[in-house]
């Protein structure tokens, strides 16, 4: 094979010591790769990168198409992004796959208890919270927004689907809480269901989040793949590392329609920085998703069932394993698996994958991609109200007058909600209230109105009291594309 040239990114703390032992495996495996090595991470912010990557670094990943990294540090107190959220959003990673197989020599409660484990969680990785858009709305009140699109959620719902018909797997699970967030759960859910029409060999199922965190726990091996949104994912998919072993075990890719990021999740460990102790098979197993995703599935095969072949004769670092037998060092359990190429474990194997190569190179685009689905046939979209946000230390009842003398004979008043809860037109004297507070109006009889009337009214309002922030009330079809407040 020719070779295929890669952007490597060693990272910070024992990151340059993991890389170089896995790059080592590589070579000696006779992987065809070229390496082109660029500088992100901790010491690029510290020269003034405010991204934590040079021009350069971001010009070979969108040239190259893939960016395999290790653990990076994003300087606390210094008011920057992490580098590692910056690189998957700026390149539209939109999945973060990450496999959790229990692994021979490497001791669980569920190893002891003879359950094996091997499941994937697929994790949306653009929106959700972690777009990070957050305002302070008063001195006591913070707002983030939470965006979850119909685009977004289909993109990452097809890619657990087809990974799953790719490898053998036959159960693919959202986890989600739709029946509290109910349009944004609920939206991600409804095009779960709407893709998983596309796979009728597969099991489509769904489950609540926090269910999903006791039977994980409880009885991780009756899950396959479970796609969850961005925070839930992250959230979920450490306590599914905590169950084969910890982060050192846990691989992660991040998977874009142009540029796919492999990475070690686990973190930079400063306090074993320099010495050769660290435990390298996180990063190593990122790197086989790597070789499978470039097709190179014989050398990943290969590799694998080395690593496995090492673990299950004993051979470990510092950090686990039998502590009756000496742990190596990072070097030392590098050579072992590269001494043991060519050679298999009697059981647990590498995956035999169904999986072809879907890697290219990118094509630069003349523009950003805008994703719009294409709407209903026969569904109407109308304005029919405002939800107001204002800063007051006033209660309900006080508040509610300020606004009913600027409204005509065309709007109402509806409700006025406190952290989420009713607390007007009816509420209770318990309810805790702070210097926020949702003013929901509406037009006559649920009618549509003109979205400038609303922002006449709000401009109106403004006068008397402070509007922090305005969201426009609409329906399509019949169907109402806001939530009613607690008690409501």
């Amino acid at each position: 094979m020719s070779k295929i040239k890669i952007s490597v990114a060693k990272g910070d703390g024992i990151g340059p010591e993991i890389m170089d032992v896995v790059l080592n495996i590589f070579d000696a495996a006779e992987v065809p790769l070229q390496y082109e090595f660029i500088d992100m991470g901790k010491s690029i912010y510290d020269k003034g990168f405010g991204t934590g990557m040079t021009d350069e670094a971001k010009l070979s990943v969108e040239t190259n198409g893939i960016l395999f990294k290790g653990p990076m540090e994003t300087p606390k107190g210094k008011g920057v992004k992490s580098i590692n959220v910056t690189a998957r959003k700026t390149w539209s990673t939109f999945a973060n796959r990450r496999h959790f197989k229990s692994l021979q020599g490497v001791n669980t409660v569920f190893s002891k208890a003879g359950i094996p484990i091997d499941l994937t969680i697929v994790r949306e990785n653009i929106e959700g919270t972690y777009g990070g858009i957050e305002h302070m709305l008063s001195q006591d009140v913070a707002l983030c927004r939470r965006f979850i699109t119909r685009p977004g959620s289909i993109q990452v719902h097809k890619f657990a689907f087809e990974m799953a018909r790719k490898e053998g797997f036959t159960k693919v699970t959202c986890a989600h809480k739709a029946n509290i967030m109910k349009l944004t759960d609920g939206l991600f859910l409804e095009t779960f269901y709407e893709v998983a029409q596309l796979y009728p060999e597969i099991e489509a199922n769904d489950i609540i989040v926090d269910d999903l965190a006791m039977k994980l726990v409880s009885k991780p091996e009756s899950f396959q793949v479970v796609v969850l949104t961005n925070l839930q994912g992250d959230i979920m998919s450490d306590l599914c590392a905590g169950l084969v072993g910890g982060l050192g075990f846990a691989p992660s890719a991040n998977i874009g329609e142009n540029i796919s990021i492999f990475e070690a999740v686990h973190g930079t460990a400063p306090d074993i920085m320099g010495k050769n102790l660290a435990n390298p098979t996180s990063l190593l197993l990122s790197g086989l998703m790597m070789l499978r995703h470039l097709g190179i599935m014989e050398k990943a095969n290969l590799i694998e069932n080395a690593l496995l072949y090492t673990l299950a004769n004993g051979a470990h670092t510092g950090d686990f394993g039998d502590k009756t037998i000496p742990g190596l060092n990072t070097t030392e359990f590098a050579n072992t698996i590269i001494k043991n190429l060519g050679k298999e474990p009697d059981t647990n194997k590498a995956r035999e994958t169904k999986a072809t190569a879907n890697f290219h190179l990118p094509m630069r685009p003349l523009n950003q991609k805008v994703m719009v689905t294409p709407r209903a046939a026969g569904i109407i979209e109308s304005v029919v109200g405002v939800d107001l946000f204002v800063e007051s230390d006033k209660t309900a009842d006080l508040i509610a007058p300020i606004f009913q003398k600027h409204l005509s004979e065309n709007f109402k008043l509806v409700m006025i909600s406190n952290r989420g809860t009713q607390v007007w037109p009816t509420g209770s004297v318990f309810t805790e209230c702070v210097d926020q507070y949702r003013v929901r109006i509406e037009a006559v009889n649920g009618s549509q109105t003109d979205i400038n009337e609303m922002y006449e009214l709000t401009s109106k309002i403004a006068k008397d009291i402070f509007i922090t922030s305005v969201e426009i009330l609409r329906k399509f079809g019949e169907k109402a594309a806001y939530s009613l407040a607690q008690g409501q």
